[in-house]
């Protein structure tokens, strides 16, 4: 794909409207009826989609709930890809005697969607949703400039009630296939690894309730596992590693194979924790049946909103307040990726 500046394109994916956001090097497309959901992160020279779809694909609207994902409707058409996650993470909980959600209320609402900025320098779309459970709403503004391969994201939680409220908040991107591949490599710098009791245990690998630094973590046969080590889904194995305690907020994983590096960074004093969930080619419960990839989460928090409330770590605003924050996604060719955090998230 050759584009000279910046552009934003208008178009229809299996039934949901999809916006697209492209300048020289990358193009970035979202769904802003379906959580507005990142779907498609692209490397503009190769074609290259660095983030994984589902096996069984997106689901036009309406389409009949996935087989095994019940009550959870985050997974009722879960096409991989990158969703966000407010007021609440994980399994559903309950606030103020109100059930929250699974991965909480925004990934399933449609947003408002605006564009403010569409010129040959930069390209600019703000997308707000409010949650129906909780009085919080949400504000995600996203841009490219004109040449430079990252996606920045700025965002604001808004209380707009005269209470205090208790939240969780993350970011839910899967990175897969062709990107990921076997001899792919994750880092984080420094962080602490935490490993809890294993959602498929037929096909994990990692030791239960370990507190270890990155990048080892002990194996349930007593070996030491490298995590910086992306198998093929030959592998057959289904981890979760939580890490938190960074001394700076950044993720990236490299294809050395393609020559390409896919670095996230954000404000870990926001959020805490990365999860690492690590489905590949051992996901065989329904309904995440034969998912491969590698998923890098910031979350405020590693469990869901009721263990965030009782462990004193829930994000909080008071009435009328806000929280903002910004993350950048960026697709580098591997001799270009920063080796410090950008500026704007010091």
């Amino acid at each position: 794909m050759s584009i000279r500046g910046c552009s934003i394109t208008l178009t229809e994916i299996n039934g949901w409207t999809a916006v697209t956001l492209a300048n020289s090097a990358i193009s970035v497309t979202v769904l802003p009826q379906k959580g507005a959901d990142i779907y498609s992160f692209v490397d503009n020279a190769s074609g290259i989609d660095v983030l994984a779809k589902t096996p069984w694909g997106l689901q036009p609207p309406g389409a009949p709930a996935r087989a095994g994902s019940g009550t959870f409707e985050f997974l009722h058409n879960y096409e991989g890809a990158w969703q966000e996650l407010l007021p609440n993470t994980l399994f559903p909980s309950t606030y103020e005697g109100r059930s929250i959600p699974m991965h909480g209320e925004v990934a399933t609402l449609p947003w408002d969607l605006c564009v403010e900025r569409d010129d040959l320098d930069e390209v600019r779309i703000c997308l707000k949703v409010k949650c129906r459970q909780i009085p919080l709403a949400l504000t995600r503004r996203m841009s490219l400039s004109r040449s430079a391969p990252v996606l920045t994201i700025d965002e604001t939680v808004y209380n707009f009630s005269d209470r205090k409220v208790l939240f969780a908040w993350g970011h839910h991107p899967l990175l897969g296939a062709p990107f990921i591949e076997a001899g792919c490599r994750i880092d984080v710098g420094k962080a602490t690894v935490h490993v809890k009791q294993p959602a498929e245990p037929a096909t994990a690998t990692l030791a239960a309730d370990q507190r270890t630094t990155w990048p080892y973590a002990m194996r349930i046969d007593g070996s030491r596992a490298d995590l910086r080590d992306i198998p093929g889904p030959d592998a057959n194995t289904h981890d979760h590693a939580y890490l938190t305690e960074f001394e700076q907020g950044w993720v990236q994983i490299e294809n050395p194979r393609l020559a390409l590096t896919f670095r996230l960074e954000w404000d870990p004093t926001v959020f805490r924790w990365l999860i690492n969930w690590r489905p590949l080619g051992g996901s065989h419960t329904a309904p995440l049946e034969d998912v491969y990839g590698i998923a890098i989460e910031p979350w405020s928090t590693d469990w869901n909103l009721d263990a965030a409330i009782q462990g004193g770590d829930a994000l909080s605003l008071e009435g009328w307040c806000t929280l903002s924050t910004s993350l950048k996604a960026a697709l580098y060719g591997t001799r270009n990726v920063p080796t410090t955090p950008s500026r704007a998230l010091k």
